[in-house]
């Protein structure tokens, strides 16, 4: 990759942090994106150190005027915008009967609308580069999963956004990549919403078992470098999955349900 100038939201842990050492690894100028300033900086302080350029702004994606705030002093900075990772996101783990309806609003307007609004201010400057807008989507952007309705019904409305931004831009030369990364080690699920809102504080799953960010960011590169569409990673929690939802639905949806019904204290039962 040229010295292109990448931003990514939600830069401080999981997979976004990941994508600011592999990027900045691959000669990228970082514009890094989060709320937690702190853990931005120091990664700022830390890469800096190895020679790299590199932006921070603390930035909540569900504001649009933090958004747009991050875009310009993106362009004040370094004159150019070449890729936007909308990667900021959280989860939510409750019956939708059980969840207050303020769990459902706010992961639409982080993992949604934070999505519309970055890449609604950055799309000029991507249109000039004729750039790249990525969505760090999941498999619950292909289907319903059980217990995260929240979840499932931001990253379907990513997923269609996107789709239509593309066609949109056919003829413009603007790349849109959607991927899903699967079950990835990272923090979401110890931030994941429960039903009140308060957040779930331990994972249910076995973190160490899983792709790493590390691993998903590599993917992510080449990805955006070949300017491919999509990516699914893992295999039967990814590939397979989406191959079931078009083919079995039936099928699928009781897999899925026996599946997040076998996480430890599960908001429903196995039968």
């Amino acid at each position: 990759m040229q010295p292109q100038v990448v931003i990514i939201t939600g830069a401080s842990s999981g997979i976004g942090l990941a994508c600011a050492y592999e990027f900045a690894s691959r000669g990228a100028i970082l514009s890094l994106a989060a709320r937690n300033i702190d853990r931005l900086t120091e990664v700022q302080h830390e890469l800096q150190a190895k020679g790299h350029q590199v932006l921070v702004t603390q930035t909540d994606v569900s504001l649009e005027a933090d958004c747009a705030h991050l875009i310009e002093a993106t362009m004040k900075a370094f004159g150019r915008i070449d890729v936007l990772i909308n990667n900021a996101g959280i989860s939510m783990r409750a019956l939708f009967k059980d969840a207050d309806l303020k769990v459902i609003r706010q992961l639409m307007d982080v993992n949604f609308w934070g999505t519309v609004y970055c890449t609604k201010h950055a799309l000029p400057h991507l249109l000039a580069s004729k750039g790249s807008v990525v969505g760090i989507s999941s498999i619950a952007g292909y289907v319903g999963l059980p217990g995260r309705t929240g979840y499932s019904a931001s990253k379907f409305a990513m997923h269609g956004f996107l789709e239509s931004l593309r066609t949109e831009n056919l003829k413009t030369g603007l790349h849109v990549l959607i991927a899903a990364p699967g079950f990835t080690a990272s923090n979401i699920r110890k931030t994941a919403l429960m039903a009140d809102g308060t957040t779930q504080g331990n994972t249910p799953r076995q973190e160490n078992k899983m792709m790493t960010a590390e691993e998903v960011a590599k993917h992510l590169y080449k990805a955006i470098e070949k300017r491919k569409r999509t990516l699914i990673l893992t295999f039967v929690e990814g590939k397979l999955t989406v191959f079931l939802k078009k083919w079995m639905p039936s099928l699928l949806e009781k897999m899925a349900y026996n599946h997040m019904a076998k996480e430890p204290d599960s908001p429903f039962k196995k039968e």
